[in-house]
């Protein structure tokens, strides 16, 4: 029973965040990484030679999150501010919806259009996630937020995993570019009902902000808040530290999410394989991500990402001699083994180490460091790729993303910052 309830919470507002994660984990899944990069290159784009099609597949998803990168931590000082991060959480679920349902009409030689919903639901998915990470530390206490981290990341392998299936079955079934389409439009559909708890039970969090001072405006208190925010974090020496470290293997971790299922088709594996082995990556993605957080409870979360970047840093170099389709299924089986761990484990060390009372800021500006590193990664992958015409050039830069980061990581003193984070709040 106990394991069992690891995956039900019985927790109202805890069930309905860990379901949101269930709905947008589609887009993360089948949009951004088993089916629209394959269609686009076999499909949509069907006119670029080479290396192009992967080439301005990582520039536009690098422009994406650029966008994303700039706006975040703005965005995270407003949603505190006005005490408005559930409105602004809809806002953006609604642009990745509308984005998602919009592919439906791409169809052969739609290349622009394919990268433009791409970037917009890019940036709506990506936006979202900044007010969806800010209401874990409302919902539970600060010993139970490794546990439901891992938790939400689980439910997204889930339900990520059971659409994709879904998906993979429309794609075999129906004739011509129709399966692909539907399974677009299946995300916008699944994505939009699945918010619906979060949206009705989680009520919007209190924040101990200031008011907009006299004869500013919202704009305006914003950035002066943003300045604050950044002095603030930089006096957390250990958060400031995670998140020097997070920006580096964050951009690997990026990386292999979104240029995968490009990367494979370039090395000539099927449609098929490449969503078959995705599929696959969702499924023991649901047990593992419970593993880590239970690891973590016992030997921390800091060690727990160490694991995984350990198992990262292998799967790199196992990805640089990709030639056969058995070896993207060995790949995808070890990518779900650490994948879900590693992300959750990143998000609650960091919820850890902030002051609960200004979780959209900070998490505006754990979002930046994210968002900027994916913005690195697929620019750099597409920029070797062009340049050297070989995709596995741009594989062999991403294994030293997960070293660097890792030997940034064993600098953060957890337990030092958890109590900077008491004392700072006593003093309030």
């Amino acid at each position: 029973m106990e394991k069992f309830r690891l995956i039900i919470p019985r927790d109202r507002k805890v069930a309905s965040w860990c379901l949101y994660d269930v709905g947008n984990s589609a887009f993360a899944t089948t949009i951004m990484a088993a089916v629209l990069p394959v269609y686009f290159r076999e499909i949509a784009a069907p006119f670029l030679k080479g290396s192009l099609p992967t080439a301005f597949w990582g520039y536009t998803s690098a422009s994406a999150l650029l966008c994303c990168a700039v706006a975040a931590p703005f965005l995270g000082a407003i949603g505190d501010m006005v005490r408005k991060k559930k409105m602004m959480l809809t806002i953006f679920t609604l642009l990745g919806v509308l984005a998602s349902a919009g592919l439906f009409f791409v169809d052969y030689g739609h290349w622009q259009s394919a990268l433009v919903l791409m970037a917009l639901g890019t940036i709506g998915f990506s936006a979202s996630m900044i007010f969806y990470d800010s209401l874990l530390p409302h919902i539970v206490p600060l010993d139970q937020v490794d546990m439901v981290s891992s938790q939400g990341y689980a439910f997204g392998y889930l339900g990520g995993g059971v659409l994709l299936a879904i998906n993979l079955a429309m794609i075999w079934l129906l004739p011509g570019t129709l399966g692909p389409r539907l399974s677009f439009l299946s995300v916008a559909l699944w994505w939009g009902a699945f918010s619906l708890p979060i949206l009705i039970f989680i009520p919007e969090p209190p924040a101990k902000t200031l008011l907009v001072r006299r004869r500013k405006s919202i704009a305006g208190e914003a950035i002066l808040r943003l300045r604050e925010t950044f002095s603030e974090i930089r006096q957390y020496q250990d958060l400031f530290r995670f998140l020097v470290a997070f920006w580096f293997y964050n951009d690997g971790v990026g990386t292999m999410i979104r240029m995968a299922a490009i990367y494979g088709a370039n090395v000539g594996i099927s449609m098929a394989h490449l969503v078959g082995a995705l599929l696959l990556t969702q499924f023991v993605g649901v047990p593992f991500s419970l593993f880590f957080g239970r690891l973590a409870a016992r030997i921390g979360s800091k060690k727990t990402i160490l694991m995984g970047l350990a198992g990262y840093t292998a799967i790199s170099f196992g990805a640089f001699f990709l030639s056969q389709a058995w070896h993207f299924w060995i790949l995808a089986f070890a990518v779900g083994t650490v994948q879900g761990g590693t992300q959750a484990m990143s998000r609650s060390l960091y919820a850890s180490l902030l002051p609960p009372s200004r979780s959209a800021e900070f998490f505006g500006f754990y979002d930046i460091s994210s968002k900027f590193a994916g913005v690195i990664g697929p620019a750099i992958f597409g920029l070797i790729t062009h340049i050297t015409g070989s995709s596995r050039m741009g594989v062999a830069v991403v294994a030293t993303t997960f070293i660097v980061g890792g030997l940034l990581l064993i600098k953060v003193d957890v337990h030092r910052g958890i109590k900077n984070v008491s004392q700072q709040n006593s003093l309030q």
